[in-house]
């Protein structure tokens, strides 16, 4: 009794071993899957990772200068949800959206000596621009620091704290020429914002630096064409939203051009920009696409041209833009109206025929 009692434990022994050893076994092997806690599926194993997704087209949009002054102020302060009026709709349609911020973000400040016209906003801009569908704007502008440093600490201040994204300003340069960057229906976008206007007595005062905040300026070309470059190389698509241009002139002029081009040879995909407070024409340069003007968009200032403006929307591919689509409005009380019907069949062929001068084509190269 005792040695059958001795026989049973060693083989009871023996047995837990072997299960022991088979465990360890599986454990040093392929690993038993697991269920996954967000999806119930299986967990792939290390070797069989999923692919990158495709990248697929996407849309985004483009708007002029936007401020909140005057009229605007009023329907701010009402209410910021619907300060942008019916022109949301349009800009809510696409993948992203970004326009110009024309104005300081401070409540305090002090205007910059000599100027005739100085702009500002509470942080309430933000929370009406992105009710609005907008997703990021550029504050490299001849009105980004009209409250000079006071008012551009308050700007920076309102950006952290809202988590608005905006580029062409900044706490220093890196800061400022750092672009804004989303990933849409896979394709890595990167957004950089600057001006190529500035009053030349606020030129170095208001230029960011490496050790001074400020604006992102194209008048340091180098160091935007290093952004550029910078961004192309971990982008598939890379945009240049420039504040340039001559007021009320309607073709680009030399200086322009002359950018624009240097822009596209340093990897610039999408050159876009305003200042002139009218239309100016866009289209195609080589694989580039070019805009020169978007006009006034949010605006106290609606005259027979002034107020002639719209919404520019791109569908684009990686570094290809396969699409280009203009949303005619006016300015009425300082909110963009989309303009329809026969009204706008006329505004759409008024805003083609501002190509005329502008040397660009209607199609990429290559096409028909």
């Amino acid at each position: 009794m005792a040695c059958s009692d001795s026989v049973k434990i060693r083989v009871a022994a023996l047995v837990a071993l072997t299960l022991l050893v088979a465990a360890c076994t599986a454990a040093e092997g392929e690993p038993i899957p697991e269920a996954s806690k967000k999806t119930g599926a299986t967990k792939a194993s290390p070797t069989q990772a999923e692919p990158e997704p495709t990248p697929e087209p996407y849309t985004i949009s483009f708007a002029g200068d936007v401020h909140f002054e005057g009229v605007l102020r009023t329907r701010l302060n009402n209410d910021p949800r619907t300060a942008l009026g019916p022109i949301a709709n349009v800009l809510r349609r696409s993948d992203l959206t970004v326009l110009n911020l024309e104005t300081a973000i401070t409540t305090g400040g002090t205007p910059a000596p000599g100027k005739q016209f100085t702009f500002r906003a509470p942080p309430t801009a933000f929370s009406a621009l992105k009710a609005a569908g907008v997703d990021a704007v550029t504050m490299a502008n001849n009105h980004g620091m009209d409250y000079m440093e006071s008012g551009l600490q308050d700007s920076l201040a309102a950006i952290k704290r809202t988590k608005f994204p905006a580029v062409g300003i900044g706490k220093d340069a890196a800061e400022a020429y750092r672009p804004f960057r989303a990933t849409v229906k896979g394709n890595r976008v990167a957004v950089i914002g600057a001006t190529q206007v500035l009053d030349s007595e606020f030129i170095q005062a208001w230029t960011a630096t490496d050790d001074k905040a400020g604006l992102a300026s194209a008048k340091n070309e180098p160091r935007l064409l290093q952004a550029v470059r910078q961004a192309r190389k971990n982008s598939d698509t890379v945009i240049v939203f420039l504040h340039w241009g001559a007021e009320l002139v309607k073709c680009p002029t030399d200086v322009q051009r002359d950018l624009a081009t240097k822009l596209s040879e340093a990897g610039a995909d999408v050159i876009v920009g305003s200042h002139a407070h009218i239309l100016l024409g866009g289209g195609y340069s080589g694989r580039s696409y070019i805009h020169y003007g978007l006009g006034n968009f949010v605006f106290y200032n609606w005259g027979p041209e002034t107020g002639k403006t719209g919404v520019l929307t791109l569908t684009i591919n990686g570094r290809k833009v396969l699409k280009d689509r203009w949303t005619p409005a006016r300015i009425n009380g300082g909110v963009p109206i989309p303009v329809t019907g026969e009204a706008g069949k006329q505004a759409l062929a008024e805003y083609a025929s501002l190509r005329q001068c502008t040397g660009l084509t209607a199609r990429p190269s290559g096409e028909q």
